[in-house]
C-alpha cells in the first residue's frame, strides 16, 4: 500500500473563511457539519452534510472507549453514500462553544484515513451567518454516491500514536507530550470515569482552549508560538497530544498541524493509558 503523507509547510493554512468557501465550486467540495443532528436540521451551510457523531466512528476495545475504527471497508461504506472521496476538498465546521470541539476530531479522523485535502472553517456556523450568508434547513439534498472503495481509505500511521509508540519513546529529548485536558484533570481529577487519575509522565499541560479566541478562531501565529516556546516545544521535536478520548486534543493537533509541526493525536488518550496498570502515571 502506497501512501503519500499529508504535508504542510510552515505558515500554510488549513483553514478557510466563509467568503472563500462560497466561491469554491460545489462539485469539488464536501462540507461537513459536526454539530448535533438537531442543530443541523435547524439550519446549516447549503449543501453541508451531517455525517453523524464522532462516536459513530469509534469502537470500544477491552473496555477502552474512543478508539478510531480502522476498517477501510467499513469506513468506505459509511462515506460512500455521502459522496465523500479523496479527490474532493473536505471542509469541516462546528461551533466555538462546543466544549470538546468535535470539528477537530473530524479533521484528524480524515487525515488518519489518508485524506490530504481537509480544512476547517473557523468560527463555525456563526461566522457564516455574520458574513451575511443564507442557511439551508432540514435534511438537505441527497448526496450522489462517490464510488469510494476500501482501497481509497489509506490509513496514515504518521498522525496517530498508541501506548506502545509512546512508551518506546518516553523520556526522549526529541519528543514533546501535551496534555490538553483541564488543569484539574492533569493533576488527578477524574470526571469521565477513567480507572486512574493523573497524566502521562513528562507531559506538559496546555488546555486546548488556550490556543483559541472566544469566537473560535485560532490566536495569531506569534501568540501560538509563544505558548509553545514556554515549554521548549520546537519544530525539531515530534509532538504527541492527548486528552480523555482524543477529541479535545484533536483541536490541538489541528493547531499544531496548521503551524507546521510534526504531531500525532493519541486517540485512546487517558481512557486508554489509565486502563493499563503497567503504564506509569504522574500526579505532580
Amino acid at each position: 500500500m502506497v501512501f503519500v503523507q499529508p504535508s504542510i509547510s510552515v505558515g500554510q493554512s488549513l483553514t478557510i473563511d466563509p467568503g472563500n468557501l462560497k466561491s469554491m465550486p460545489s462539485e469539488k467540495l464536501i462540507i461537513i457539519d459536526t454539530r448535533s443532528k438537531f442543530k443541523y436540521l435547524l439550519g446549516h451551510i447549503p449543501n453541508a452534510i451531517h455525517l453523524g457523531k464522532w462516536q459513530d466512528f469509534t469502537q470500544k476495545i477491552n473496555g477502552v472507549r474512543g478508539l478510531l475504527i480502522k476498517n477501510p471497508k467499513l469506513i468506505a461504506s459509511k462515506f460512500n453514500s455521502y459522496g465523500i472521496h479523496p479527490n474532493k476538498t473536505i471542509v469541516i465546521y462546528g461551533e466555538p462553544d462546543d466544549p470538546w470541539r468535535t470539528d477537530g476530531r473530524f479533521f484528524w479522523m480524515f487525515e488518519r484515513f489518508g485524506f490530504n485535502k481537509v480544512i476547517i472553517m473557523e468560527g463555525g456556523l456563526e461566522s457564516w451567518k455574520t458574513s451575511g450568508n443564507k442557511l439551508e434547513f432540514g435534511k438537505g439534498k441527497p448526496s450522489v454516491e462517490s464510488l469510494l472503495t476500501a482501497k481509497d481509505i489509506r490509513l496514515n500511521p504518521d498522525v496517530s500514536a498508541d501506548q506502545q509508540w509512546i512508551m518506546e519513546r518516553l523520556g526522549s529529548k526529541n519528543l514533546a507530550i501535551i496534555d490538553n485536558r483541564t488543569r484539574e484533570e492533569y493533576h488527578g481529577a477524574n470526571p469521565y470515569g477513567s480507572p486512574r487519575g493523573g497524566h502521562i509522565p513528562t507531559a506538559i499541560h496546555i488546555h486546548w482552549p488556550d490556543f483559541f479566541l472566544p469566537n473560535g478562531y485560532m490566536k495569531s501565529k506569534n501568540e501560538l508560538l509563544n505558548i509553545l516556546n514556554q515549554f521548549n516545544i520546537t519544530y525539531e521535536k515530534e509532538v504527541i497530544v492527548y486528552c480523555t478520548g482524543g477529541v479535545r486534543s484533536a483541536m490541538a493537533y489541528f493547531v499544531l498541524r496548521n503551524l507546521g509541526y510534526k504531531v500525532r493525536n493519541y486517540d485512546g488518550s487517558w481512557w486508554d493509558w489509565s486502563q493499563n496498570a503497567k503504564l506509569p502515571i504522574d500526579l505532580s
